[in-house]
């Protein structure tokens, strides 16, 4: 059995590294990411699911009497070279179980409350000799309860480590077992994540009559209130709102973890100067994720969606086709203007790292305004006629090339920074047996 090579070909004085070596080193590092994902889903398992499902389906009620209260004291070096002491109440009651009669100490349920006047200010809810609820463990009589339920917050923060892990992990191996053993060229030509969010990537139905065109399927299934199809958008707005959202919640989650610690600490009578001062960046940067959020959703809101509707799609070059401008929001519009673009696209390899190049080649103004005044409670619409170019190019996809076409829009508010949405079209080829046979069947002069 041959080992893998820990180097490819030579390029020039150095020499690439090899690709299964490389695969082996990613795959070792996801499935080490697994491993700690299922190491503290078990951890998790055993500490608190395991125990709390049991308190609330397999422990048996019965009548406890109050005979007396207390606390229990706890003491750990935390972290080393100091103690913290930990509080939590405790009571003594008399029970029937499996009809014997047991005496036996029984803990709250949650966490331990880090200040002794914080736990004995519970101890008044079980008065002496007063009756109350309890459960009472089956394998274990003299294992007894009086409160039961469920911490979920403290399950989903504590999910939140393990389900990362995991998530990551699986997503890498699967990655890794996909590129296992196959070419670049392999790899590329197969379908991928961006295939599925950019319809004009994967090839259309019709790929033996016009191969290298675009799909157009997925846009003409929104038809249009005015005219027949409305244009789907590919704005990064949507997504820089939802990645800010989703980073603003996870991040002040595990900011909320630390500073619930800090003020038990603090509570307590000890302050841990390390977790404060790891608050202090901690929470500066979930301020700014939270600003940023509330400032792209404003921004959303303020200035309001754009839509556009087309009389006909795919186009053709030379075509005629009515388009409608339609974009709410309020307040003032210093600039709002429409261009039909034609943008060429490149991917190449430059040594080992793979660079695509854009650049606009054709960008015609459609129509333009000025000082719009929007409505909340209707939006503006502009209804025009766009021909497209006879003499250009038709839309044209490859795995290194691609000839895109597109409306683009962009804006100005008053108060608020400027805007770029595209919309996206797909152009065939002229007919040009269409335009063969009419010029056959055109009627033509006869000589004497």
């Amino acid at each position: 059995m041959r080992l893998p090579r820990f180097f490819g070909k030579k390029r020039g004085e150095r020499r690439t590294g090899s690709q299964r070596w490389g695969s082996f080193g990613e795959a070792a590092f996801h499935g080490a990411l697994v491993c700690a994902g299922v190491v503290f889903a078990t951890l998790l398992a055993s500490g608190v699911a395991v125990p709390e499902w049991r308190i609330n389906h397999d422990f048996q009620p019965t009548r406890c009497l109050v005979r007396g209260t207390g606390l229990v004291r706890r003491t750990v070096e935390d972290p080393p070279g100091s103690f913290s002491t930990t509080w939590r109440p405790t009571v003594l009651v008399r029970y029937e179980a499996e009809g014997r009669q047991f005496e036996s100490w029984s803990h709250s349920r949650g966490p331990a409350s880090f200040g002794r006047a914080t736990a004995a200010a519970r101890l008044p809810s079980w008065p002496i000799g007063s009756e109350v609820p309890g459960w009472y463990d089956p394998a274990d009589p003299e294992t007894i309860v009086l409160e039961r339920g469920y911490n979920w917050w403290t399950w989903l923060l504590a999910l939140l480590l393990p389900g990362a892990l995991l998530g990551f992990g699986m997503t890498g191996l699967v990655r890794t077992a996909r590129r296992w053993g196959r070419s670049e060229e392999a790899i590329a030509a197969s379908t991928g994540l961006v295939d599925l969010l950019d319809p004009s990537r994967r090839p259309p139905a019709g790929a033996g009559v016009m191969p290298g065109v675009p799909a157009c399927d997925d846009l003409v299934n929104s038809p249009g209130t005015v005219l027949r199809y409305r244009l789907p958008i590919e704005s990064a707005d949507t997504w820089t709102l939802f990645g800010l959202g989703l980073f603003a919640v996870l991040w002040n989650a595990v900011l909320a973890v630390l500073a619930v610690g800090a003020g038990l600490d603090l509570a307590g009578g000890r302050i841990d100067w390390l977790l404060i001062a790891l608050l202090i960046p901690f929470a500066a940067i979930g301020c700014t994720g939270v600003v940023l959020f509330v400032r792209q959703l404003f921004l959303a809101a303020a200035v309001g969606t754009t839509q556009i509707e087309i009389s006909d799609h795919p186009l053709r070059p030379g075509g005629r086709y009515d388009v409608l401008l339609a974009q709410s929001g309020a307040g003032t519009m210093h600039d709002l203007g429409l261009s039909l673009e034609l943008e060429e696209q490149a991917t190449f390899h430059q040594g080992t790292d793979t660079r695509t190049e854009s650049l606009v080649v054709i960008q015609r103004p459609v129509r333009a305004w000025g000082l719009l005044q929007l409505d909340p409670t209707s939006r503006f619409e502009e209804r025009m006629t766009v021909e497209i170019p006879v003499d250009t190019m038709h839309s044209f996809v490859t795995e290194h090339n691609a000839v895109r076409w597109r409306f683009v829009v962009r804006g100005k508010p008053s108060r608020w920074p400027a805007f770029v949405r595209v919309f996206p079209i797909i152009v065939h080829p002229r007919d040009t047996a269409r335009q063969t046979a009419d010029a056959e069947s055109a009627p033509t002069g006869t000589v004497a």
